[in-house]
């Protein structure tokens, strides 16, 4: 039998699942009219703004899909890059868009179901995150498949080895849709819902006085329109492109190694064990009416662990049949990539979650002012990414030797790209109990604007502080799983230049010593990319906040009897400024991603690229870790004070609080996340105009 064609069979169980799960989650009942007039407010504006934003990126992909069959002309690129770039970007905004359906329904019915047990309200959320997590899972390994056979029949007449190189090569393009998708997704949605949660915090908590999720807030739609399309939609597209990247990338080593069709089968094969895992994980995510953080933690992280120990068992067994009895110390590969992403959750949940120290003591320096607490946070921040860079690094050490790469570089990188796959073959589930977290934060949103009684409240707010845990822990998980496909996608790039010289029969010496002036000026420009990238969708949240903080003073001024509850705000002028703010502010950071690439590559030749490459993966990936764990330390903070602490809701410490995670929305929910994108697509723009770069270079 041939194995890889389990892929397309497993992308069609995952699909399916997602279909079964989505349809439970739409049986459940949606509550009052009141909340469902609230859920539609939700609806229409997370709709209208990516309808609006598809727009913009159908633009940019008809301009860069002309530049691409230009190269193909030209024989610049292969012929079918074109039309895999387009693919690859369609199945990411399919995939962002399906799970911010399923979310933008599933939160009045979570809310709902709070009001018969938190365990009621647990399934539902977590089913619309299992839709997310599927659907991103079955549409990669749909497109993967679809290509593959493409690309089999189109090279039918090439020798085996030939053909398998022809299609590795090819498929190692197919990223750039994807990733250039997800930046729009990530960074248009980020800036969308952070500008929402900053103006809505800013004027309606510290100004105002008012409750989180006030309906008389003008911005608390948009505040909920923006989870949608950032932490759903924008974390869909940007796992999406991870996923198809580290199967894509270590198939192509896997050719390098000179393991041909087998070593191409054990990535595919993988992620589909890793969907049927996951699927069984997704059964053992329940919990009792305990809303006590840690035992809600062990509800979800039974699944994860149970599909994770499924898929080491599984990979033991595959590896051994497909690459034979010598070649199965690459089972530690696997093991190690499993083991890193299982331990980046751990410190990450350690530094975010309010039940550990970190982030309780955190809310302590909140007695003190904002200035305090966001001194504290940038600190805890820092200080947590040591260990996760202490994990990623012991796993490429680990992978890459037990792979063979003390005698066999080939196989010690194929070893690293398959720890990558090994990270990202829990996907399924591990996406399912991120997206989960902005279902259970609408929810509560939608139970405070309903009426709804006080332990429904309670209940939700309990899966809201869950939420923001595994947001963390997800994020986390992403740019663990970047910096891993980022080291492929370098060791790819390499090969991909290598054979163009070759191939090409052009006079090009490839040198990556740090002491070769091009590399080190590479190394300086990419891990300078990160902050540069950083500094501009930090700006412009800033400058989105600021002009919904000016609408929404004006309309607690202008509209009579507004603060009274006598009036209904103007959500939907909320949405539209959100929403335009967004989709100018987005244009710069993309341009940088796609340019610098290019422009060092012409510039600084190849070896340039490599070294900016380098940079961006090393500056990237503890920048990331940073921003999101003191975003999400900040953010948890807030909740514990909220719960009780240091003189609970209206306090002082609450307000230096709001402030603190008014800083940190930006940090953790639109720049941190956006940086693994950025640093995985200049690799894939890289590796598309390789053969441009060493033809035409300066240096």
């Amino acid at each position: 039998m041939d194995l890889i064609l389990l892929a397309p069979l497993g992308s069609i169980a995952a699909l399916v699942f997602a279909f079964i799960l989505s349809r439970q989650v739409l049986a459940a009942s949606e509550g009052t009219d009141k909340m469902k007039e609230i859920a539609s407010y939700v609806r229409r504006g997370a709709n209208a703004y990516l309808k609006r934003q598809y727009k913009g990126v159908a633009i940019f992909f008809t301009i860069l899909f002309a530049i691409l069959i230009i190269l193909a002309f030209l024989k610049f690129v292969n012929p079918f890059v074109p039309f895999a770039f387009l693919t690859g970007g369609f199945f990411s905004g399919l995939s962002g868009f399906i799970g911010m359906t399923i979310a933008t329904s599933a939160n009045s019915r979570t809310a709902h179901a709070c009001t018969k047990s938190l365990n009621s309200g647990l399934r539902v959320a977590f089913s619309s995150g299992a839709v997310m997590g599927m659907v991103v899972v079955g549409l990669g390994l749909l497109d993967l498949s679809v290509w593959y056979y493409l690309l089999q029949w189109f090279y039918k007449a090439l020798p085996e080895s030939e053909r398998i190189a022809q299609i590795t090569s090819a498929m190692l393009t197919f990223g750039m849709g994807a990733s250039s998708m997800a930046l729009f997704a990530r960074v248009g949605g980020g800036i969308f819902t952070k500008a929402a949660d900053v103006g809505a915090d800013l004027v309606g908590k510290i100004e105002a006085g008012i409750p989180e999720d006030d309906p008389r807030n003008p911005a608390v739609i948009a505040d909920n329109v923006g989870d949608n399309v950032g932490d759903v939609a924008g974390m869909g597209a940007d796992l999406y492109e991870s996923y198809v990247g580290s199967i894509v990338s270590t198939s192509a080593l896997a050719v390098a190694a000179g393991l041909g069709v087998q070593g191409v089968t054990v990535p595919l094969v993988m992620a589909a064990v890793g969907v049927l895992a996951s699927i069984i994980g997704s059964f053992f995510v329940k919990s009792n009416e305990n809303t006590d953080q840690r035992t809600l933690l062990a509800a979800l992280r039974r699944g994860v662990n149970i599909s994770a120990g499924l898929i080491a068992v599984v990979s033991f067994f595959l590896i051994r049949a497909v690459l034979g009895p010598q070649n199965i110390r690459m089972y530690g590969a696997v093991l190690s990539g499993l083991l890193a992403g299982i331990l980046i959750g751990l410190i990450t949940e350690y530094f975010t979650s309010d039940t550990y120290k970190p982030t309780q003591n955190l809310s302590g320096s909140a007695n003190t002012g904002p200035a305090t607490i966001i001194i504290s946070g940038i600190s805890l921040g820092m200080l947590s990414t040591a260990l996760p860079v202490i994990v990623v690094g012991a796993s490429v050490l680990l992978s890459y030797f037990m792979a063979g790469g003390a005698t066999d570089v080939g196989m010690g990188l194929f070893g690293v790209g398959i720890s990558a796959v090994g990270m990202l073959s829990t996907l399924g589930i591990t996406l399912a109990t991120d997206a989960y977290g902005p279902v259970a934060d609408n929810a509560g949103g939608i139970a405070e604007m309903s009426g709804l009684p006080k332990e429904v409240r309670e209940r939700t707010d309990a899966l809201d502080s869950l939420g923001n845990t595994t947001a963390a822990t997800g994020k986390g998980f992403a740019i663990g799983s970047a910096a891993l496909t980022a080291l492929a996608l370098i060791a790819a790039y390499w090969d991909e230049i290598q054979t163009k010289i070759t191939n090409g029969g052009i006079d090009y010496i490839l040198d990556a010593n740090i002491l070769n002036p091009p590399v080190l000026i590479g190394l300086f420009i990419g891990g300078m990319l990160p902050f540069l990238f950083s500094a501009l969708t930090m700006d412009a949240v800033g400058r989105a906040a600021q002009s919904i903080v000016m609408e929404v003073r004006r309309q607690f001024k202008e509209i009579k009897g507004l603060m009274e509850g006598k009036a209904t705000p103007d959500y939907e002028k909320c949405i539209d400024i959100c929403t335009r703010g967004a989709q100018k502010e987005m244009i710069v950071p993309a341009i940088v991603a796609i340019v610098a690439p290019l422009a060092v590559g012409l510039v600084l030749g190849a070896n340039g690229v490599i070294g900016m490459l380098a940079g961006a993966s090393v500056s990237g990936f503890i920048l990331a870790i940073m921003m999101a764990n003191s975003g999400g330390a900040w953010d948890n903070a807030k909740k514990y004070i909220e719960g009780g602490a240091h003189g609970g809701k209206g306090s002082d410490p609450h307000k230096a609080a709001v402030v603190g995670d008014t800083v940190g929305d930006p940090f953790k929910d639109t720049s941190g996340p956006s940086i693994n994108i950025l640093i995985k697509l200049i690799s894939m723009v890289s590796i598309v105009f390789a053969g441009l770069i060493v033809k035409f270079h300066i240096l």
